[in-house]
């Protein structure tokens, strides 16, 4: 029987077909799944008359969950440091979803001057707070302090949104039932508080003081929990996954431009898309099964149990003490 020569282009063809195809399987599933797919939260709800904050919502994630709430007909505040950038977001999704109540607000979460000027502004133009998603964070950042003299992630990732969520809590109440998600990480099971250098004035490392500030958001969730318990305003904490986002713009692969070619496509196999992220925090939000549900920690879909210091109720009171002299809540 005669051989078929296939052409070399052809062979070399199809294998790169192949492989790409391979690729985003691979992608899909150990990202989570297909956004389109399984891994997709598909709750009918609708928002009309609902108002929802979300932190860090010009980009990523945030932005992504606030398309969501935008073709939910909610009215979105978007609490950003960089208006501009916000704007720009913020458009894009009006344009989309035909939905014009989103805005734009400054909130810079490294002040507490700026979280209280947002608070204040959000309150004389809104009577209601239905849902409010702290999602905004950064990871790995060069030793720096915030504008308060707090070491930078704590600063943000925990303190300015214990600050936020404090002074907000009785716009939730009022509007019971309401939530409350904070966007923790699977980093915080590393995590150490350090009670005796809780700002790393003695030793810095970032991806300790990362994992210090993702163990804060849990120990917050924990307590705030007990806190509010028959208001009605529940709080729970997730982990949305390994997200591809600019949250890993301080990672050292990111500032180099020799490993950033090779490194970035073994990420982008390993990590989930922005809307992919975006699913679990509106599961939370959203669902009507956990209405009850409070005080808990998601790993994407799933309630699972955090790591043994975040189980910590004498740590998590001792945080919350130390953040209200921080913030100087007391007074606030």
């Amino acid at each position: 029987m005669r051989k078929i020569k296939i052409p070399t282009w052809i062979f070399l063809g199809s294998v790169t077909c192949t492989g790409i195809g391979a690729a985003f399987i691979f992608r899909d599933k150990l990202g989570g799944g297909s956004a389109r797919g399984c891994d997709k939260y598909d709750g009918k709800e609708k928002l009309e008359g609902k108002v929802v904050i979300v932190t860090g919502a010009n980009s990523g994630i945030g932005k992504e969950v606030v398309r969501d709430l935008a073709e939910r007909q909610a009215k979105v505040v978007m609490a950003c440091r960089d208006l501009i950038s916000c704007e720009e977001a913020r458009m894009k999704i009006v344009l989309e979803t035909e939905n014009k109540y989103i805005y734009c607000r400054k909130c810079d979460l490294s002040s507490q001057a700026s979280i209280r000027e947002f608070v204040n502004k959000f309150k004389s133009e809104h009577k209601r707070l239905d849902i409010l998603i702290n999602n905004a964070g950064i990871m790995r950042c060069p030793l720096n302090v915030t504008k308060d003299g707090i070491e930078t992630q704590l600063g943000v990732n925990h303190m300015g949104h214990f600050l936020l969520t404090n002074l907000l809590l009785d716009r939730l109440k009022q509007s019971a039932p309401a939530r409350v998600i904070n966007v923790s990480s699977a980093a915080h099971k590393s995590g150490k508080i350090k009670v005796d250098d809780l700002n790393s004035v003695n030793s810095y490392d970032p991806a300790d003081a990362y994992a210090q500030s993702k163990l804060a958001n849990i120990l917050f969730t924990r307590e705030l929990a007990k806190r509010l318990e028959g208001t009605g305003v529940t709080v729970n904490a997730v982990h949305p996954g390994v997200v591809d986002t600019q949250i890993t713009r301080h990672m050292a692969f990111s500032k180099s431009k020799l490993a950033k070619p090779f490194v970035k496509p073994f990420l982008w196999l390993l990590t989930k898309t922005p809307v992919q992220g975006a699913q679990p925090i509106l599961k939370l939000a959203l669902d009507p099964s956990l209405e009850k549900v409070t005080g808990a920690y998601f790993s994407e879909f799933s309630q699972t149990d955090p790591s043994e210091e975040a189980q910590n109720d004498v740590l998590a009171k001792w945080l919350w003490v130390t953040s209200e002299k921080w913030t100087k809540l007391e007074v606030g």
